[in-house]
């Protein structure tokens, strides 16, 4: 028998998506990555069971996991997808990543990853972290640009300060604050959610089983080259 999967709405702009998402990180991933058969066979099999929230960022792969996604759409109607991706980390540097807000990085990494993914548009873009060189509204202001030219519906933002997310929130509504919120991930709920659910920001959460502690499938071996995964040094 098959599951039904509730929607819910992600914020106050009406943007409704599948209540389970399907992130695409580790289908590219540092040591473990699938082939384009079976990543496409994944996306596809998520899909058409109902978790319509894709959610993959440039950094993954990265390119590459846009690019698998991509190919992935092309088995599925468009308009069905609630298609998220990131943008923000400019390159990986010495000293960890380099994160670029300027409006110019904003505009030519959406132009990039709607070439990737291969679509006209994306449905909710997220700031995957917060260039502290550059004031977030003007990250907001070229967004909020991209969002009155069609090219993308609702924006997002990933691991910000409670002041930042006001100050972004004040400029153009955020749809969505995605952030790591499990059993052992708790120090959200002390502002976080509250600020979100005050301001009705939809709460997209990653790795609510803790990264899989709580599916039974913790091992102690902490020499897993997965952990040199750029996403994780960010």
């Amino acid at each position: 028998m098959a599951i039904e999967i509730p929607r819910v709405k992600l914020g106050t702009q009406g943007f409704e998506v599948s209540k389970l998402g399907f992130g695409c990180m580790s289908l590219t991933g540092h040591d473990h990555s699938v082939s384009d058969e079976d990543g496409i066979a994944i996306i596809k099999h998520a899909v058409e069971r109902g978790v319509t929230h894709i959610d993959t960022a440039d950094l993954y792969g990265p390119k590459t996991n846009e690019i698998l996604v991509g190919k992935a759409l092309k088995h599925l109607p468009r308009e069905k997808v609630q298609l998220a991706t990131k943008f923000g980390v400019e390159s990986m540097g010495p000293d960890g990543p380099v994160i670029n807000g300027t409006p110019e990085f904003v505009r030519s990494s959406l132009e990039a990853s709607l070439q990737r993914l291969d679509v006209d548009y994306i449905d909710l873009y997220y700031i995957i972290r917060v260039d502290r060189n550059t004031p977030i509204e003007d990250t907001m202001e070229e967004l909020k640009k991209l969002v009155e030219e069609g090219k993308i519906k609702y924006i997002g933002i990933s691991e910000a300060s409670p002041e930042t997310i006001r100050r972004a929130h004040a400029v153009h509504p955020l749809t969505a604050v995605q952030l790591e919120w499990s059993l052992w991930t708790r120090d959200v709920e002390e502002e976080l959610i509250p600020l979100c659910r005050e301001l009705g920001i939809g709460i997209v959460a990653y790795s609510p089983l803790g990264h899989g502690f709580f599916a039974g499938k913790a091992k102690g071996d902490t020499s897993n080259s997965s952990l040199e995964q750029p996403r994780l040094k960010i």
